[in-house]
């Protein structure tokens, strides 16, 4: 898969055992953080939180990212497979309720072989597949049976917009492929008690001045999965730096997000997560510290 990778839409075709992708990354397996994370979707953190694993390197451009130092600026260290795999088992000695893969595509051939060890050798927590959706529908396939919750942003209906503020002119084209398959490899929203044990969350964070757009990609969503998956929408969207785009230079008001809110009800959105006006102000970028690593 390296030699020419084309695992993400990007299709760089670049061999990556000799030189980095469109992701900034070789072959070599790169994180900054791994640790549980108590700020995800109540069904995932639950009670002792989530296992979360930072991988460096992103197949995006946000302009707006939050977690840049380890996106763009690829901030991590390179660890084995066998590390990977060790860490895997470690969240889960931590009591981890799942294991959460962040922005994992371009090592997703690695990403595999680590989840095959480490089940052999007693991993038994689900896996969570955390993606910015921008995915290539054969590299979804891969990961059938392997993994447990898909946790994929839809960030754009409008390809004008992707292009503007990801570089990602094609987004929706392969956001709602890959969507598809994802919900072919696992039809059912599956809970123990309160913690969800395999099904799909799809998130999406609500931008400033691009309400028209969010409301877009939540009826295209209710049209096509009803209440089949869980809804996340988010307003935490955070001004990290001055950007070039003014409308993006705040964060989003309560007006903005209420009027999201009540369309989706309206909609008939029912299965879905929420965020309080508080959120907006609390910070939940990780301080990338190699901790667990």
């Amino acid at each position: 898969m390296y030699d020419n990778c084309n695992l993400c839409p990007r299709k760089c075709n670049i061999n990556r055992n000799l030189n980095n992708g469109f992701c900034k990354n070789s072959n070599d397996i790169r994180i900054a953080k791994a640790y549980p994370h108590m700020f995800e979707e109540p069904c995932i953190s639950y009670k002792y939180g989530s296992g979360t694993i930072f991988f460096s390197g992103c197949n995006l451009k946000c302009i707006y990212c939050q977690n840049k130092e380890i996106s763009s600026g690829n901030y991590g260290k390179i660890i084995s497979i066998e590390r990977l795999s060790q860490i895997m088992l470690e969240l889960q000695d931590k009591k981890c309720h799942n294991i959460n893969l962040v922005t994992p595509t371009h090592f997703v051939q690695s990403i595999i072989e680590a989840i095959k060890l480490s089940r052999k050798n007693g991993l038994n927590i689900p896996i969570i597949y955390n993606t910015s959706g921008y995915e290539s529908v054969d590299t979804i396939k891969m990961l059938d049976g392997y993994i447990d919750i898909y946790l994929t942003d839809f960030k754009y209906y409008n390809n004008e917009i992707a292009n503007k503020y990801s570089k990602a002119y094609n987004y929706f084209k392969y956001a709602s492929l890959a969507l598809e398959e994802m919900k072919r490899q696992i039809p059912n929203n599956i809970f123990e008690d309160e913690i969800l044990k395999k099904g799909i969350i799809v998130r999406h964070l609500v931008l400033p001045n691009n309400i028209d757009d969010s409301k877009k990609i939540l009826s295209y969503l209710y049209n096509k999965y009803k209440n089949d998956i869980i809804y996340s929408i988010m307003n935490q969207y955070t001004v990290i730096e001055k950007l070039p785009f003014d409308e993006l230079n705040r964060s989003i008001t309560s007006e903005e997000y209420n009027e999201i809110i009540d369309y989706a009800y309206n909609l008939g959105i029912d299965n879905a997560y929420v965020q309080e006006d508080g959120t907006i102000s609390e910070s939940f970028i990780p301080k990338f510290d190699f901790e667990g690593v």
